[in-house]
């Protein structure tokens, strides 16, 4: 603790204290908890409570108020249990006899207070923050903390419940932790004291009649198992899993105990406890037994768990795989009429007339397909699956479901048209079964029926009943799916067919394209563009581009009354130019009036639109030009740029400034490796030695790019000023690669130097200096390239870079500022009005 605040701090102790003092705000109190457990992290030793007395006085002070505030109360529990983090300091405070009055029977969880449940969960992270030493964990056993601990799990606030769940979690790992050492056998061991307690009460709770004990045990030993006890204590885990073991089974065998749910989580919990890494025992049998038991809403999260596993073996990762397939099969038998193709499975793990059941009726059927598809997804996306799944049946039960949704289908069983009635309209479903359907797109095996599946996909475009949630889905399969269809063409010759479904998109998109919705409008040009970033390179793909009226509609969306939109319209725009005006296969004589027309439009959006949106997509678009070389030769880029830049520089919007920094970076990377000789030679530090470099600075100086970096340094917006540093810095360490200018008195004498003074001096103001003049109001002239020479080897960059880089907060955040800003609080009568950082 620094002087000052050691000095402050008795202050602030005695207003806590002071009933008449108005309360503080938790912020507050907050921060002040969070600089004593700074203070007390890395310093163990009893001189912080012997140096500061107020502190103990505080907590006195605090004991004898006969009704103090919740609040005060509850910062003083943590703040007592915080100090006593410490044996040493625990003990000091034993001494005091203070931590008996707060955490002990005589403490306030006897009294009205306790009523409050701010100070019952201050309790509780209090006695957490105290037992880290074995003497606070007897203290705890003796004075009947522990039945405390085992009420507060089942109390109604949730947050005081989990975190008695937390501390219960702490203490049984914490007071293993000086047995660990030991060799055990699971047939003989002892738990220690506090760990033999928690045990206990796990397994009476287990064992109890009453619902809410035995679901308080079992997410307490979820929690056990999913922490480090379950990795670190390989022994002790197996110990405690034995002892509850037969009572888990027994739950599973019963099917009127509501604490099934509860049994999926522990098992997955258990099941990732490296103790279980072998193919053979009792615990994968009750596994598959849990599989079996469950119902399907119940196993299917346990059993996507068990197919992420390593170590799990084959045939119960082939049972969980079933588990989550059963309703997809359900659905395909339902719906074939007759069966067209096998179900996806041969046998099912449980009754498939318990899958049936959820399926035919409305309450659940969404449900349970919303969850099986989400499992789906998730193992899709990932790399290494270690069961194979049947991808060709998967695709026709999705495909299934999204025609059952749109009423495409009308099966004949009784089953398959009770589904289709609780499926006809259901958004959940079709953006589920579509995210799925994306996902497919991936596996090889599904080419057969790319047919098909572009059938149902053109169904959900065209249809006026698809809401506009599912047609941004439905465009974003229908992408997926198109760059496999070119993949496929491309392999097997299949033109024909690639080019009519080509038509039939830009068919629909023309007619989304002139939607009344707003969110249609923006979904079809973000399509456009994502079909445009994958196939560009494709001549099918442009002949229909280029032969339907896409371009002409989304060009007159760049006027569109919603800024979504027209920023949608922006990019797509951009992204068609690469096809239209700037690729090598372009007709020259009729796209030079329309590369000139747009990208004056898109110049007009950037100086003129009301909205931030639209200004973003065209500096983004300008970069993504840039970068690929579509602003002709240097000369033509140089006066892109400089007009670009002289437009951004006055706009309103910090992004867009940002974005032209990203201009300006592109450019200057580009242009150096342009007029290098070669771009990995040193570069010599004198300017008037090098050709090169004085063209380089001569093309900065015309685009004005230096006035637009300066004059970036002193924005209002941290992470412009931020960028424009990155920037210069880039550039001096290219301009001067081995030191700054070695003699500040050759600045001085020369004539540019007290420019160069007065721009160093304007930089130290930071954003104070935000009216930056840039048209050497100052003495500088930024076009002037022997001046911006010495600017970059003159001023320190990198001690500004560091500037910029700190938290904007550092001074006031200071636990010294923090403390006079609560001196400054109390004893006013206005509301609290303290900005606590």
């Amino acid at each position: 603790m620094t002087r000052e605040c050691a000095v402050l701090l008795p202050g602030v102790c005695a207003a806590l204290a002071d009933p008449r003092q108005p309360g503080l705000d938790d912020t507050c109190l907050e921060k002040l908890l969070d600089w004593f457990r700074s203070l007390t992290w890395f310093d163990s030793t009893v001189e912080l409570v012997q140096d500061n007395p107020c502190l103990t006085e505080l907590i006195t002070s605090v004991l004898a108020l006969q009704d103090p505030s919740p609040s005060i109360l509850s910062f003083t529990l943590q703040l007592a249990g915080i100090l006593a983090s410490s044996e040493s300091r625990f003990q000091h405070l034993q001494q005091e006899k203070l931590l008996g009055r707060l955490f002990g029977r005589e403490g306030p969880r006897g009294g009205a207070a306790w009523e409050d449940a701010s100070v019952r969960s201050a309790w509780v992270k209090g006695v957490h923050s105290m037992v880290h030493h074995q003497p606070a964990l007897l203290f705890l056993c003796s004075t009947g903390g522990m039945d405390v601990i085992f009420t507060l799990q089942g109390d109604p606030s949730l947050f005081v419940a989990s975190a008695a769940s937390q501390l219960l979690v702490h203490m049984l790992t914490f007071s293993l932790e000086s047995e660990i050492s030991k060799t055990l056998s699971t047939k003989d061991c002892d738990w220690p004291a506090c760990a033999q307690m928690i045990v206990k009460h796990i397994q009476e709770s287990l064992q109890s009649s009453s619902a809410s004990h035995m679901e308080q045990s079992l997410k307490l030993l979820s929690s056990l198992f999913g922490s480090c006890f379950g990795s670190c204590y390989a022994a002790w885990t197996e110990v405690l899993w034995l002892d509850i073991a037969k009572q888990i089974e027994s739950f599973l065998l019963e099917e009127t105990v509501q604490a099934q749910p509860l049994l999926a989580n522990l098992l997955l919990n258990v099941a990732r406890s490296p103790v279980f890494c072998g193919t053979e025992g009792s615990f994968w049998a009750l596994l598959t037994s849990a599989l079996e038991h469950l119902t399907p809403v119940q196993a299917g999260p346990l059993a996507v768990g068990l197919l992420k596993l390593c170590k799990c073996p084959q045939d119960v990762r082939i049972q969980a795989l079933t588990v989550l397939l059963q309703p997809m099969d359900c659905i395909l038998r339902a719906a074939s009429q007759p069966l067209e193709c096998a179900g996806l499975l041969d046998e099912s793990v449980s009754d498939p007339g318990t899958v049936e059941s959820l399926l035919s009726s409305k309450k659940t059927c969404a449900g349970l397909l919303c969850q099986t598809l989400a499992h789906l997804e998730k193992l899709l996306s990932l790399k290494h699956l270690r069961v194979d799944l049947p991808c060709v049946s998967l695709l026709h039960s999705l495909m299934t479901i999204l025609q059952f949704c749109n009423g495409f289908l009308s099966p004949t069983s009784p089953l398959g048209s009770t589904i289709s009635r609780n499926l006809i309209n259901c958004f959940r479903v079709q953006k589920s079964a579509l995210d799925v359907l994306a996902a497919l797109s991936e596996e090889k095996d599904c080419d057969t029926l790319i047919g098909s599946l572009f059938d149902v996909l053109l169904a959900y475009l065209q249809s006026p009943n698809t809401s506009p949630t599912v047609l941004k889905k439905t465009f974003q399969a229908t992408s997926r799916w198109l760059v496999r269809l070119q993949e496929l063409s491309c392999s097997n010759s299949q033109w024909q067919q690639t080019e009519k479904i080509l038509e039939d998109v830009f068919v629909v998109l023309q007619k989304r394209l002139c939607s009344p919705c707003w969110e249609v409008r923006d979904s079809s040009l973000e399509f456009l563009t994502a079909m445009v970033k994958c196939l560009r390179g494709q001549k099918e793909f442009r002949q229909c581009l280029l032969s339907s009226e896409v371009l002409r509609l989304t060009e007159n969306l760049l006027e569109d009354p919603e800024s979504y939109v027209r920023a949608s319209a922006v990019t797509a725009v951009g992204h068609l130019a690469l096809i239209t005006c700037f690729a090598p296969e372009s007709p020259v004589t009729e796209n030079q009036y329309n590369k000139e027309s747009i990208v004056a439009k898109l110049q007009e959006i950037l100086s003129t639109d009301s909205e931030g949106f639209p200004r973003r997509a065209v500096i983004s678009i300008f970069t993504k030009w840039l970068r690929e070389g579509c602003t002709g030769q240097l000369e033509d880029t140089e006066q892109f740029v400089s007009r670009v830049i002289q437009t951004v520089e006055r706009d309103l919007d910090w992004e867009v400034r940002l974005g032209g920094l990203e201009l300006v970076e592109v450019f200057c990377s580009q242009t150096i490796s342009q007029l290098s000789q070669c771009p990995y030679a040193p570069v010599s530090s004198a300017v008037t030695s090098s050709t090169p470099q004085n063209e380089l600075l001569q093309v900065f100086c015309r685009a004005k790019l230096f006035g637009f970096l300066f004059g970036s340094l002193c924005d209002c917006d941290k992470p412009v000023g931020q960028r424009a540093c990155d920037v210069l810095v880039g550039l001096r360490g290219h301009f001067y690669p081995v030191s700054t200018l070695e003699n500040p008195q050759e600045i001085e004498d020369s004539p540019a130097g007290r420019g160069i003074a007065w721009l160093q001096k304007t930089l130290r103001q930071g954003s104070l200096a935000q009216n930056f003049p840039t048209d050497g109001a100052g003495g500088v002239d930024f076009q002037d390239p022997e001046s911006m020479m010495l600017a970059l080897g003159a001023i320190d960059l990198l001690e500004l870079h560091d500037e910029l880089n700190k938290s904007s907060d550092h001074v006031e955040e200071s636990p010294q500022s923090l403390l006079q800003d609560i001196l400054a609080t109390v004893g006013t009568i206005e509301d609290n009005e303290v900005d606590c950082y």
